[in-house]
């Protein structure tokens, strides 16, 4: 099944992990805005990470206060399990995580898979392969 992705890199794969990353949630103060969640779920995000204003998500600066750690090296969301529609939505490899890694001066290529093993992980969805360097041979439809 790898093998027919054809997914590439400087070993024998690539994978955008989020948890060396953190730059989509440190762009812009103005992108975790709240905008498709519920009621029920914005009330179990916990008070102290929602802007004043209640639009979205507290910023200090253009970093989302839940965002713990070092952008680029290695960040944890304090509310994952709870986080918004929009940081749900923010994929990796995707539009949005390569244009806020590109603004970090991050690589947009992902990073070597250990032991070439190039099977598609929540951290690699399908749709990032488009962004990838294609194998010789590989599947044209992902």
């Amino acid at each position: 099944m790898a093998s027919s992705l054809g997914w590439t890199g400087v070993a024998e794969g690539v994978v955008f992990d989020c948890q060396s990353c953190g730059a989509c949630c440190s762009y812009s103060a103005e992108w975790p805005r709240f905008s498709t969640e519920d009621d029920a779920q914005l009330d179990r995000i916990p008070q102290k990470f929602v802007s004043a204003d209640l639009s979205g998500m507290r910023c200090d600066g253009v970093r989302c206060s839940a965002l713990s750690g070092e952008i680029g090296k290695h960040t944890a969301c304090g509310i994952y399990e709870l986080r918004p529609d929009v940081c749900r939505a923010c994929m990796p490899g995707g539009d949005d995580c390569l244009m806020a890694r590109a603004a970090h001066g991050l690589p947009l290529v992902g990073l070597p898979l250990e032991g070439g093993d190039c099977s598609p992980t929540p951290l690699a969805p399908p749709q990032a392969a488009r962004y990838l360097p294609r194998r010789a041979g590989a599947a044209e439809d992902l």
